[in-house]
């Protein structure tokens, strides 16, 4: 009988097999592994459902601000009535039933991003909280509020992605990063800027902490951008803005917008900050006492600047930006006061709705005013840059504003002015405005969530204990059942916990 010539390599080949058949099952298993797609189909399904609220939200908010139009052009004096019953309107339905859905939505993502109990988590975001806060931003800009959906699909966003984290079959990813992902998510589906959603995650929503959310946030933007390029095709929000600055004398636009926007940016979010925490004398009172009285008065107020201007102030502001872009329109000198103005009346009324997409129209007005004194050649190039410098003062997230404004107007060719006017507006409002406006508002509503759990808590507590007590009347069996006064909770955007108070503005 003939012997093996080559035992050694026989056996060598052999481990060799294995060695790889062991590697590759590794490898290949968690591509076979049905809970792993699962996962990445509810994940990919969450994304979608995001990006087609926020295109749905997108399409009433036009439908919305053009029906206020055509009952303004009808009878401007309409708006003396549908402005103060609107604001009361929404203000009654948010502040009796929908607490979560005040003010603009990205304090909330971001609150419910700070905390881990997941009852603080679902008092600020849950699927019914993303439908009415929809429904009740369109009602706001059916009534003229100066208003914008930015913030609100931020909130949708993070809203609908949270929900994968309740699931009873395991979780997708961890309740913060799908957080971050859908308030990016959110951004991009909502003005068609996949990249400036990225950079809202890393720059606003993971501030605080390092971003690890890579895989998620990618995932969840790419969607909502497919859902929203499906449905509403490759467009820009203010079409394309071929203007250009020649250098180097483009230079002192630059410096002069950055400068002037991060001031005015900055003041203008001293002074929301400051009033989210109250005002002074009988008008706080009455805000604080009477707050369904004093949104109509909010909306009364809306309605005579917007008689005043001729209706330039209503809505968003994005007609008015992308005409006086397109240079066929001016925006008048006083239309940033007057916008502002607006904006402000609607952040006190607490009504839903955002301040991102009506501060670009701010900055608009300024880039107009200061065009005056340029060439005018250059005229849709310093509006550009006075959106960008404008919004990155008033929010102080340089990168995100850039990168925004940018995907706006598909303007590459105005990348590195826009950066530098971004980068010198964010100086400017730091020195003015300490404490980002949305997160000095993040921290007490966080608080007041906590409180209201806690009181929840204490309820039931109370609810369970009281067949126990024997002998007792009713009188004391209601007295029991009944939560411990608390302190009153701060108003929405006062000052950060104790640790930051040092450094926000006075």
């Amino acid at each position: 009988m003939q012997s093996d010539p080559n035992p050694s390599a026989r056996t060598t080949t052999g481990r060799v097999v294995r060695q790889l058949a062991r590697e590759s099952r590794r490898y290949a298993l968690p591509w076979l592994s049905l809970g792993r797609w699962r996962k990445r189909i509810f994940l990919v399904g969450a994304a979608l459902l995001a990006g087609l609220i926020a295109i749905l939200f997108a399409i009433g908010a036009e439908l919305a601000i053009d029906a206020h139009h055509r009952l303004m052009t009808a009878s401007p004096w309409l708006s003396l009535l549908i402005a103060p019953a609107g604001f009361a309107l929404m203000a009654w339905l948010a502040r009796r039933f929908f607490p979560a859905t005040q003010g603009s939505g990205i304090p909330q993502a971001i609150a419910a991003s700070l905390t881990d109990d997941k009852r603080v988590r679902r008092k600020l975001l849950s699927f019914r909280i993303a439908i009415a806060k929809v429904i009740l931003t369109l009602g706001g800009l059916l009534s003229g509020a100066s208003i914008g959906r930015e913030g609100p699909s931020v909130q949708i966003g993070a809203a609908v992605m949270h929900t994968l984290a309740t699931r009873k079959r395991g979780r997708v990813a961890s309740s913060r990063d799908l957080i971050v992902a859908g308030s990016g998510a959110g951004i991009a589906a909502a003005f068609n800027t996949p990249l400036g959603g990225i950079m809202f995650a890393i720059e606003e929503m993971c501030r605080h902490r390092a971003f690890r959310a890579n895989s998620t946030t990618l995932i969840a933007v790419i969607f909502a951008g497919l859902m929203s390029l499906g449905l509403l095709g490759n467009y820009t929000y203010f079409g394309r803005t071929p203007s250009s600055l020649l250098w180097p004398d483009g230079i002192w636009p630059v410096i002069m917008c950055g400068a002037a926007g991060g001031v005015l940016g900055g003041l203008f979010s001293r002074l929301l900050i400051a009033s989210s925490r109250g005002l002074p004398g009988r008008i706080g009172e009455l805000s604080s006492n009477r707050p369904i009285a004093f949104a109509a008065a909010c909306g009364l107020a809306t309605a005579v600047v917007g008689l005043l201007t001729g209706g330039l102030t209503y809505g968003t502001g994005y007609a008015e930006s992308k005409a006086a872009l397109e240079g066929t329109a001016q925006l008048p000198f006083y239309f940033v006061i007057a916008k502002m103005l607006v904006i402000w009346f609607a952040f006190l009324s607490r009504i839903p709705g955002g301040i991102f997409a009506p501060a670009l129209a701010v900055g608009a007005g300024m880039g107009a005013n200061m065009a005056l004194f340029l060439p005018e050649e250059q005229s849709a190039a310093i509006l550009v840059l006075g959106m960008v410098a404008f919004l990155s003062g008033m929010t102080q997230t340089p990168i995100t504003s850039f990168v925004i404004v940018m995907e706006m107007t598909a303007n590459h060719q105005m990348l590195l002015p826009l950066m530098a006017a971004s980068v010198i507006a964010h100086g400017f409002s730091k020195s003015v405005s300490p404490v980002p406006i949305y997160h000095a508002i993040a921290f007490p509503t966080l608080r007041r969530a906590e409180a209201q759990v806690r009181e929840d808590m204490a309820r039931k507590a109370a609810t369970a204990r009281r067949p126990s007590l024997p002998g007792a009347s009713p009188e004391n069996e209601a007295q029991a059942a009944s939560p411990q006064p608390s302190a009153p909770a701060a108003p929405s955007g006062s000052a950060a916990p104790a640790t930051d108070e040092a450094s926000l503005p006075k």
